[in-house]
């Protein structure tokens, strides 16, 4: 991490960090942006499921997509770990296993931009009851 020596170190910090919450927290409108959620259970953290979080936040701002991106718990693919679940707007979400940091950027240029499918899908296996 890097030392405060001034003011504006601080203040550019601040500024920094603002920017990374709002990719997280941004939940005013989530329908109308692309969501993320990474599983962040026990076996996703060992598999690498933070440092693939922090991937998308960090590609979401450089790129400036609007995008949010939360954590949340057991997806009950264990076996696939780190997996992420994305909904782009009016679509169903889609599960993607075994992400790697080459497969979140192949999901950001593909999927996320040009709505093209990728490998790396975990079939439904349910659905939702509203």
């Amino acid at each position: 991490m890097a030392k405060v020596k001034t003011l504006d170190d601080l203040r550019k910090m601040k500024d920094e960090l603002k920017s990374r919450i709002s990719l997280r927290e941004n939940s005013d409108n989530p329908e109308s942006l692309v969501q993320v959620k990474v599983s962040m259970a026990t076996c996703g953290i060992a598999s690498g499921a933070k440092e693939i979080m922090n991937y998308f936040i960090e590609e979401f701002d450089s790129q400036n997509i609007d995008a949010v991106v939360t954590q949340t718990g057991c997806m009950g693919y264990c076996y696939a770990e780190p997996t992420i679940e994305v909904t782009l707007p009016g679509e169903k979400p889609l599960v993607f296993g075994n992400v790697t940091f080459s497969k979140a950027s192949e999901i950001i240029e593909k999927y996320i931009k040009e709505g093209e499918l990728v490998d790396g899908i975990i079939p439904d296996n349910y659905e939702t009851i509203e």
